[in-house]
């Protein structure tokens, strides 16, 4: 019989941080606040000496954040190949693959918080089938940062194209 463990205060605390911190705010602002009343013609420009558009760091904030969704919930996840596989082709999407993008970021993003409020969620020990000692706490860490990365970037991308406040 399986022994149910309640979150303590501190989890419950840690818990609360890291949904903050996934959802934005603190230091940075959400992803969508960055992505609010963009122009969908400004999704695929590309500023002079940058290599991306607005579309492919989104797109890229997808793929990445659901390959480490995965990763954490299924053992037998096979990762998209680096670099090729982690960022798109194309500078810019159709209205119906953009909307798509950001519905399944909201998506993913919802469901890795559901692996953390899991009543008995071990935080901390590595999964079974880390190669790196990796953990809940750490992915959730990695999903943070790799994002709030990404949003400067677009918010840099926006000034550029004299698309932001």
């Amino acid at each position: 019989m399986k022994t149910i463990h309640h979150p303590t205060p501190v989890q419950q605390t840690i818990v609360h941080n890291l949904k903050q911190l996934l959802n934005g705010g603190n230091a940075h602002i959400s992803l969508e606040k960055a992505l609010d009343n963009l122009p969908p013609k400004l999704r695929g420009e590309k500023p002079v000496n940058l290599p991306y558009s607005i579309w492919q760091l989104t797109e890229h904030i997808r793929i990445t954040q659901w390959d480490i969704l995965e990763f954490s919930r299924n053992p037998h996840h096979v990762s998209p190949q680096w670099p090729d596989e982690y960022w798109p082709q194309e500078a810019a999407p159709d209205v119906k693959k953009w909307e798509k993008t950001l519905q399944s970021i909201q998506s993913d993003r919802n469901a890795f918080v559901a692996l953390l409020e899991v009543k008995d969620a071990d935080l901390f020990s590595p999964f079974e089938h880390a190669d790196n000692g990796q953990n809940l706490f750490r992915e959730a860490m990695l999903i943070a940062d790799h994002t709030s990365y990404h949003i400067g970037q677009i918010i840099v991308l926006r000034r550029l194209l004299n698309n932001w406040e």
